[in-house]
């Protein structure tokens, strides 16, 4: 599909594309895309779990996949003692340069002489896991008894307006495998998965979470952060993945050159009994 045409966004010259590294290859551009652009958008979500779930310095929160450490950034300035574990070593790299304490995954060394937390969050399911039940279950095995997990995902894709922008990632996938970002967001979905893992549901809350973007261009970089499309890039070429990006961007450009979609995400507290 051939690329659109907008005025008011950030001025480049005449004839030039912005710039989309490939995957793999630029992965710490690509972190930084996150760390700089998409995290900051799901702020309102962090912040409704922990004031959910008072965290504060009685707190011991635990991060699982939590990529370059914003959540437990925000978790830390309210006293509480964080941790994280991240499997990609550009995010865990920036994690570090936030003087956060994060590990590659549960069974390195460090991780495992770390006592039990309080508290565990799943706001992103780690990249690689192709399965969330075993997160769960991990997440489980992680925390205190008496102590809660959280779980986070996106809401009904029709309370969505990013809905038909990810789903570029499915359409342009081709043969490989992309990740369904809805394929727990169907009622009882996540629920689903606490009684395999010991767990028991013990609350849940809904949150606006607004993508907003200062122009299209970190629109597709943001979104290309997620790694959603890696797929996609892999299988049609990240210069035409984010070609359809752009277009398909195209009915939420304001008429200041800025993107905005307003989405729902929806989180499930659930407890491990004592």
């Amino acid at each position: 599909m051939a690329s659109a045409r907008t005025t008011g966004t950030t001025a480049r010259p005449t004839g030039a594309r912005p710039h989309h590294p490939q995957p793999g290859a630029a992965r710490p551009a690509r972190a930084r895309d996150w760390a700089e652009i998409q995290e900051r958008m799901l702020v309102p979500l962090y912040e409704a779990v922990h004031d959910r779930m008072e965290v504060g310095p009685a707190s011991s929160v635990l991060g699982l996949g939590c990529r370059s450490g914003l959540a437990l950034l925000l978790a830390a300035g309210r006293g509480a003692q964080v941790a994280g574990q991240e499997p990609r070593e550009e995010l865990r790299e920036l994690a570090h340069g936030r003087r956060l304490r994060v590990c590659a995954g549960a069974r390195t060394a460090a991780a495992v002489r770390r006592p039990a937390h309080s508290l565990v969050t799943v706001f992103e399911q780690p990249p690689g896991a192709a399965e969330a039940g075993p997160v769960v279950a991990e997440a489980a095995r992680l925390v205190l008894p008496g102590g809660h997990v959280v779980l986070a995902v996106w809401g009904p894709p029709e309370r969505c307006e990013s809905a038909p922008v990810l789903d570029v990632a499915r359409r342009m996938a081709g043969r490989t495998t992309a990740r369904d970002p809805f394929e727990l967001s169907a009622p009882g979905a996540l629920e689903d998965l606490l009684a395999p893992a010991g767990l028991r549901p013990a609350g849940s809350g809904r949150v606006s979470c607004p993508f907003a973007y200062a122009d299209l261009d970190s629109a597709v970089r943001g979104l290309l952060s997620t790694g959603l499309f890696e797929p996609a890039e892999e299988f049609s070429g990240a210069s035409l993945v984010a070609k359809e990006l752009e277009e398909t961007l195209q009915p939420y450009l304001r008429a200041d050159g800025s993107v905005r979609m307003e989405n729902l995400f929806r989180y499930l507290v659930a407890e491990r009994p004592r």
